[in-house]
């Protein structure tokens, strides 16, 4: 008898914890998508330092080593040889030469 009931707690208690989980993942699933991680937009011909530091996610006046180690998370994520695009390595490289300062204005390669 004290089993039957022990067992029947937990399944309600398993039921109700399943009804609440469904009802957080919708709402979860439902709400607008304000924070967007990476840079979603187009290149401009000519690239900015405010658009090379969206495509790296760093703020414009950020330090060097900051600069270098957004570089390096982001080119891991994009190198061409782990399957991502020469065109985005490219972009994410001048996206460094751009905020380090080392651009003689000219634009990319592709």
């Amino acid at each position: 008898m004290v089993t039957a009931l022990i067992g029947g707690a937990a399944v309600a208690a398993a039921a109700y914890a399943a009804k609440y989980g469904i009802r957080a993942w919708q709402a979860f699933k439902a709400r607008p998508p304000t924070l967007r991680k990476f840079y979603e937009g187009g290149f401009q011909p000519t690239m900015t330092r405010r658009e090379a530091a969206l495509i790296l996610g760093v703020r414009e006046s950020v330090p060097i080593t900051k600069v270098r180690e957004a570089h390096r998370r982001v080119m891991v994520a994009n190198h061409p040889d782990a399957g991502g695009s020469h065109y985005l390595a490219s972009k994410i490289n001048e996206a460094k030469e751009t905020l380090l300062g080392r651009t003689k204005g000219s634009s990319s390669a592709f």
